[in-house]
């Protein structure tokens, strides 16, 4: 409930403080002095900017995740790494040159499915990370914070948009390569021979929902490259307002102290 509340009170729009005219003087002599309303911090996070880059991070986490159980599952159940890391001997009954045919096979797709693995990984974290950090500096009202920071995470997010389209792209492209080749073809017969026909040369469940999950990212940061331009724009118009505010207030005063000089000049 006490996000829900956070989340309504920061993407109500107006964002930023407006300034008005003073009152009248009387009035305000008679007035109890104001007190200035703070936002808290969570409100300030739970912007529907920082929603978008908090959701983010989870999604990244996923497809690391999924990235890891995917080599994990296609290793084979005779490598180390794979389900339980069991034995193909006690459990498939190979024996001799076949179970040593099915070790290397294991091996080769493994080594050949590395380069998606070794490359996915840091992809996600740098993002992941990134994304946090945007989060975490976004704890301030839009108008307090750097104009850089604002473009900064308006660029972040329109390149992270992009990279996970090409990335998805790239990661399947390479998971059905590997999966064209000899080794994997030689592997699922194998493996078929004994059963275990879900062990095919076929885009698996844990291949798919990473580039599920990498779109879904994709498209967060999208909306979220949105919301950033939004809230760049709101504050170029909050910064332009009150400079124009005090402009007309200095105007007043000059005009304020002109008027005795020409009234004494017209009684003389």
């Amino acid at each position: 409930m006490y996000v829900f509340l956070c989340f309504r009170s920061s993407s109500r729009p107006p964002y930023y403080p407006r300034e008005t005219d003073p009152p009248p003087k009387h009035v305000r002599e008679r007035e109890p002095p104001r007190e200035e309303h703070h936002e808290s911090k969570c409100s300030l996070i739970c912007s529907r900017r920082g929603i978008m880059l908090i959701c983010a991070v989870l999604t990244n986490s996923l497809v690391l995740i999924c990235l890891i159980a995917a080599h994990m599952v296609s290793s084979g159940m005779s490598s180390g790494g794979g389900l339980g890391g069991f034995d193909m001997n006690s459990n498939f009954n190979l024996q001799g040159t076949e179970l040593q045919k099915a070790r290397e096979l294991d091996m080769q797709y493994s080594q050949m499915r590395a380069p998606g693995l070794y490359g996915g990984i840091p992809f996600c974290l740098t993002l992941g990370v990134l994304s946090l950090l945007f989060v975490v500096a976004g704890n301030k009202p839009p108008h307090h914070m750097s104009r850089k920071l604002l473009y900064g995470a308006l660029v972040f997010q329109a390149v992270g948009a992009v990279a996970y389209v090409v990335a998805v792209g790239l990661y399947l492209h390479f998971i059905i390569g590997v999966n064209a080749t000899d080794v994997c073809q030689q592997r699922a017969r194998i493996y078929g021979g004994r059963g275990y026909t879900w062990m095919n040369c076929d885009v698996g469940g844990a291949d798919a929902a990473v580039a599920l999950f990498g779109l879904i990212t994709s498209i967060l940061y999208g909306v979220g490259t949105v919301l950033t331009f939004q809230t760049i724009r709101g504050v170029r118009r909050y910064l332009e307002e009150r400079k124009r505010r005090e402009a007309e207030k200095q105007q007043a005063r000059a005009n304020a102290q002109r008027a005795p000089l020409r009234a004494d000049t017209t009684s003389v």
